[in-house]
Protein backbone atom coordinates (compact mmCIF):
# COMPACT_ATOMS: atom_id res chain seq x y z
CA UNK A 1 0.00 0.00 0.00
CA UNK A 2 1.53 3.52 -0.74
CA UNK A 3 0.27 7.20 -0.27
CA UNK A 4 -0.88 7.58 -3.89
CA UNK A 5 -2.85 3.64 -4.31
CA UNK A 6 -4.89 4.30 -0.56
CA UNK A 7 -5.80 7.64 -1.93
CA UNK A 8 -6.53 6.63 -5.63
CA UNK A 9 -4.57 9.37 -6.82
CA UNK A 10 -4.18 8.61 -9.99
CA UNK A 11 -7.96 7.93 -10.70
CA UNK A 12 -8.74 10.99 -8.83
CA UNK A 13 -6.24 13.47 -10.60
CA UNK A 14 -7.69 12.08 -14.12
CA UNK A 15 -10.99 13.17 -13.09
CA UNK A 16 -10.36 17.32 -14.01
CA UNK A 17 -11.09 17.59 -17.55
CA UNK A 18 -11.73 21.25 -18.91
CA UNK A 19 -13.49 21.24 -21.89
CA UNK A 20 -12.64 24.93 -23.39
CA UNK A 21 -10.38 24.52 -26.84
CA UNK A 22 -7.70 25.54 -26.22
CA UNK A 23 -8.19 25.64 -22.33
CA UNK A 24 -8.75 28.50 -20.50
CA UNK A 25 -6.60 29.01 -17.18
CA UNK A 26 -9.61 29.54 -14.59
CA UNK A 27 -11.74 26.56 -15.99
CA UNK A 28 -9.39 23.72 -13.75
CA UNK A 29 -10.06 26.15 -11.04
CA UNK A 30 -13.62 25.73 -11.60
CA UNK A 31 -13.83 22.22 -12.16
CA UNK A 32 -11.66 21.96 -8.81
CA UNK A 33 -13.70 23.60 -6.15
CA UNK A 34 -16.66 21.88 -7.03
CA UNK A 35 -15.34 18.72 -7.23
CA UNK A 36 -14.46 19.28 -3.79
CA UNK A 37 -17.42 20.63 -2.84
CA UNK A 38 -18.95 17.61 -3.55
CA UNK A 39 -16.52 15.36 -1.65
CA UNK A 40 -17.47 17.77 1.43
CA UNK A 41 -20.98 17.40 0.71
CA UNK A 42 -20.37 13.48 0.79
CA UNK A 43 -18.39 14.06 4.21
CA UNK A 44 -21.63 15.97 5.70
CA UNK A 45 -24.12 13.34 4.37
CA UNK A 46 -22.03 11.01 6.43
CA UNK A 47 -21.81 12.87 9.24
CA UNK A 48 -25.37 13.69 9.12
CA UNK A 49 -26.68 10.27 9.30
CA UNK A 50 -24.39 9.82 12.28
CA UNK A 51 -26.10 12.21 14.33
CA UNK A 52 -29.54 11.44 13.55
CA UNK A 53 -28.00 8.00 15.48
CA UNK A 54 -26.66 10.03 18.55
CA UNK A 55 -29.58 11.62 18.31
CA UNK A 56 -32.10 8.31 18.53
CA UNK A 57 -29.76 6.68 20.46
CA UNK A 58 -29.69 9.73 23.25
CA UNK A 59 -25.92 10.37 22.75
CA UNK A 60 -25.23 14.00 23.83
CA UNK A 61 -21.91 13.76 23.62
CA UNK A 62 -21.14 12.09 20.46
CA UNK A 63 -23.73 14.54 19.23
CA UNK A 64 -22.06 17.39 20.61
CA UNK A 65 -18.98 16.07 18.79
CA UNK A 66 -20.58 15.53 15.83
CA UNK A 67 -22.14 18.55 15.24
CA UNK A 68 -18.46 20.82 15.97
CA UNK A 69 -17.41 18.52 13.24
CA UNK A 70 -20.38 19.81 10.91
CA UNK A 71 -19.69 23.00 11.65
CA UNK A 72 -16.22 23.68 11.46
CA UNK A 73 -16.36 21.80 7.78
CA UNK A 74 -19.12 24.53 6.71
CA UNK A 75 -16.62 26.52 7.71
CA UNK A 76 -14.38 25.54 5.10
CA UNK A 77 -16.81 25.72 2.53
CA UNK A 78 -17.04 29.42 2.54
CA UNK A 79 -13.68 30.01 2.92
CA UNK A 80 -13.66 27.71 -0.27
CA UNK A 81 -16.19 30.51 -2.01
CA UNK A 82 -12.59 33.22 -1.15
CA UNK A 83 -10.93 30.96 -3.54
CA UNK A 84 -13.39 30.89 -6.08
CA UNK A 85 -13.76 34.79 -6.22
CA UNK A 86 -10.87 35.21 -7.43
CA UNK A 87 -12.44 34.14 -10.56
CA UNK A 88 -13.07 37.49 -12.73
CA UNK A 89 -16.58 37.52 -14.40
CA UNK A 90 -14.74 37.95 -17.89
CA UNK A 91 -12.59 34.43 -16.79
CA UNK A 92 -16.09 32.62 -15.83
CA UNK A 93 -17.44 33.80 -19.36
CA UNK A 94 -14.71 32.52 -21.56
CA UNK A 95 -15.47 28.79 -20.42
CA UNK A 96 -19.21 29.27 -19.30
CA UNK A 97 -20.95 28.16 -22.71
CA UNK A 98 -18.74 25.17 -22.24
CA UNK A 99 -20.98 24.10 -18.79
CA UNK A 100 -23.87 24.28 -21.59
CA UNK A 101 -26.96 22.11 -19.50
CA UNK A 102 -24.86 22.02 -16.64
CA UNK A 103 -26.40 23.83 -13.21
CA UNK A 104 -25.43 23.47 -9.72
CA UNK A 105 -29.04 22.83 -8.89
CA UNK A 106 -28.61 19.56 -10.60
CA UNK A 107 -26.25 18.38 -7.47
CA UNK A 108 -28.21 15.56 -6.45
CA UNK A 109 -26.07 15.58 -3.32
CA UNK A 110 -26.86 18.96 -2.26
CA UNK A 111 -30.59 18.10 -2.34
CA UNK A 112 -29.87 14.75 -0.26
CA UNK A 113 -28.21 17.04 1.73
CA UNK A 114 -31.61 19.43 1.77
CA UNK A 115 -33.37 16.78 2.95
CA UNK A 116 -31.89 14.97 5.55
CA UNK A 117 -31.78 18.37 7.20
CA UNK A 118 -35.61 18.33 6.79
CA UNK A 119 -36.03 21.08 4.25
CA UNK A 120 -38.31 18.32 1.83
CA UNK A 121 -39.52 19.39 -1.24
CA UNK A 122 -40.64 16.51 -3.67
CA UNK A 123 -40.55 19.35 -7.01
CA UNK A 124 -37.39 19.98 -7.24
CA UNK A 125 -36.39 16.25 -7.84
CA UNK A 126 -37.52 16.99 -11.09
CA UNK A 127 -33.94 18.84 -11.69
CA UNK A 128 -32.92 15.35 -11.00
CA UNK A 129 -34.41 13.50 -14.24
CA UNK A 130 -31.05 13.04 -16.07
CA UNK A 131 -29.14 11.96 -12.97
CA UNK A 132 -31.16 8.51 -12.23
CA UNK A 133 -28.33 7.16 -9.82
CA UNK A 134 -28.65 10.76 -8.19
CA UNK A 135 -31.76 11.07 -8.34
CA UNK A 136 -32.79 7.48 -6.50
CA UNK A 137 -30.70 8.73 -3.82
CA UNK A 138 -32.49 12.11 -3.21
CA UNK A 139 -35.88 9.93 -3.50
CA UNK A 140 -34.36 7.60 -0.68
CA UNK A 141 -33.62 10.59 1.76
CA UNK A 142 -36.85 11.92 0.93
CA UNK A 143 -38.80 9.04 2.13
CA UNK A 144 -36.38 8.87 5.46
CA UNK A 145 -36.93 10.82 8.79
CA UNK A 146 -34.95 14.09 8.61
CA UNK A 147 -32.18 15.03 11.37
CA UNK A 148 -35.32 16.85 13.23
CA UNK A 149 -37.51 14.11 13.21
CA UNK A 150 -34.46 12.11 14.98
CA UNK A 151 -33.61 15.33 17.18
CA UNK A 152 -37.67 14.92 18.50
CA UNK A 153 -36.29 11.16 19.56
CA UNK A 154 -33.43 13.11 21.61
CA UNK A 155 -35.94 15.58 22.99
CA UNK A 156 -38.78 12.76 23.92
CA UNK A 157 -35.56 11.10 25.92
CA UNK A 158 -34.80 14.15 27.91
CA UNK A 159 -38.52 14.58 29.30
CA UNK A 160 -39.65 16.90 26.63
CA UNK A 161 -43.61 16.54 24.76
CA UNK A 162 -43.42 16.24 21.21
CA UNK A 163 -47.03 16.47 19.83
CA UNK A 164 -48.29 13.67 18.23
CA UNK A 165 -48.96 15.12 15.28
CA UNK A 166 -45.06 15.78 14.75
CA UNK A 167 -44.61 11.92 15.24
CA UNK A 168 -47.06 11.15 13.14
CA UNK A 169 -46.37 13.29 9.72
CA UNK A 170 -45.27 11.88 6.60
CA UNK A 171 -41.84 11.97 6.32
CA UNK A 172 -42.23 13.37 3.11
CA UNK A 173 -43.14 16.85 4.31
CA UNK A 174 -40.70 19.54 5.49
CA UNK A 175 -39.38 20.33 9.24
CA UNK A 176 -42.47 22.96 10.78
CA UNK A 177 -41.90 25.05 13.95
CA UNK A 178 -43.85 23.42 17.39
CA UNK A 179 -44.56 25.75 20.50
CA UNK A 180 -45.34 22.36 21.96
CA UNK A 181 -41.17 21.80 21.42
CA UNK A 182 -40.03 25.39 21.75
CA UNK A 183 -41.18 25.52 25.66
CA UNK A 184 -40.11 21.99 26.22
CA UNK A 185 -36.35 23.76 24.45
CA UNK A 186 -36.50 26.91 27.11
CA UNK A 187 -36.42 24.52 29.71
CA UNK A 188 -33.65 22.05 28.95
CA UNK A 189 -31.84 25.49 28.20
CA UNK A 190 -32.52 26.48 31.42
CA UNK A 191 -32.51 23.35 33.82
CA UNK A 192 -29.93 21.41 31.83
CA UNK A 193 -26.66 23.32 30.62
CA UNK A 194 -24.75 19.96 28.92
CA UNK A 195 -27.75 20.23 26.66
CA UNK A 196 -27.72 23.77 26.26
CA UNK A 197 -24.38 23.13 24.85
CA UNK A 198 -25.31 20.77 22.21
CA UNK A 199 -28.39 23.12 21.45
CA UNK A 200 -26.26 26.57 20.75
CA UNK A 201 -24.06 24.27 18.77
CA UNK A 202 -26.81 23.18 16.37
CA UNK A 203 -27.83 26.66 16.44
CA UNK A 204 -24.18 27.34 15.01
CA UNK A 205 -24.42 24.91 12.36
CA UNK A 206 -27.48 26.35 11.48
CA UNK A 207 -26.06 29.60 10.84
CA UNK A 208 -23.17 28.59 8.78
CA UNK A 209 -25.65 27.03 6.25
CA UNK A 210 -27.23 30.53 6.22
CA UNK A 211 -23.88 32.11 6.25
CA UNK A 212 -22.82 29.40 3.21
CA UNK A 213 -26.08 30.20 1.44
CA UNK A 214 -25.68 34.02 1.23
CA UNK A 215 -21.87 33.80 0.90
CA UNK A 216 -23.10 31.77 -2.18
CA UNK A 217 -25.86 34.14 -3.58
CA UNK A 218 -23.20 36.67 -3.92
CA UNK A 219 -21.11 34.84 -5.57
CA UNK A 220 -23.15 34.12 -8.24
CA UNK A 221 -24.12 38.36 -8.39
CA UNK A 222 -20.50 39.34 -8.33
CA UNK A 223 -19.93 36.20 -11.52
CA UNK A 224 -22.89 36.66 -13.57
CA UNK A 225 -25.36 39.52 -11.98
CA UNK A 226 -28.69 39.08 -12.71
CA UNK A 227 -28.71 36.76 -15.92
CA UNK A 228 -30.35 33.39 -16.12
CA UNK A 229 -27.66 30.60 -14.60
CA UNK A 230 -26.07 28.06 -16.38
CA UNK A 231 -28.69 25.31 -18.03
CA UNK A 232 -31.41 27.74 -17.64
CA UNK A 233 -31.29 27.67 -13.70
CA UNK A 234 -32.60 30.67 -12.04
CA UNK A 235 -29.73 32.04 -11.03
CA UNK A 236 -29.53 34.55 -7.91
CA UNK A 237 -32.99 36.03 -7.64
CA UNK A 238 -33.88 32.39 -6.85
CA UNK A 239 -30.83 31.62 -4.64
CA UNK A 240 -31.98 34.66 -2.53
CA UNK A 241 -35.50 33.10 -2.36
CA UNK A 242 -33.34 30.30 0.10
CA UNK A 243 -31.35 32.48 2.54
CA UNK A 244 -32.77 32.46 5.99
CA UNK A 245 -34.24 28.78 5.48
CA UNK A 246 -33.97 27.31 9.20
CA UNK A 247 -33.11 23.88 9.91
CA UNK A 248 -33.93 24.00 13.69
CA UNK A 249 -36.64 26.84 13.19
CA UNK A 250 -37.69 26.02 17.03
CA UNK A 251 -34.41 27.49 18.62
CA UNK A 252 -34.33 30.37 16.14
CA UNK A 253 -38.03 30.74 17.24
CA UNK A 254 -37.09 30.62 21.37
CA UNK A 255 -34.03 33.05 21.27
CA UNK A 256 -35.83 36.72 22.55
CA UNK A 257 -37.24 34.45 25.76
CA UNK A 258 -33.97 33.69 26.54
Amino acid sequence: MTYASYLALDELLRLQRPRSQPVEHDELLFIVIHQVYELWFKVLLHELDRAKRDFTDGALFGAIHTFQRMRTILKTLVQQLDVLETMTPLSFAAFRSRLETASGFQSAQFRELEFALGHKRAAVLGELARHPAGLARAQRRLGERSLVDHFYDFLAGRGVTIPESLRTKPVAEPTVPDETVQRGLLDLYRGAPDVAILLELMTDFDEGLQEWRYRHVKLVERTIGTRQGTGGSPGAEFLKRTLFQSVFPDLWAIRHEM
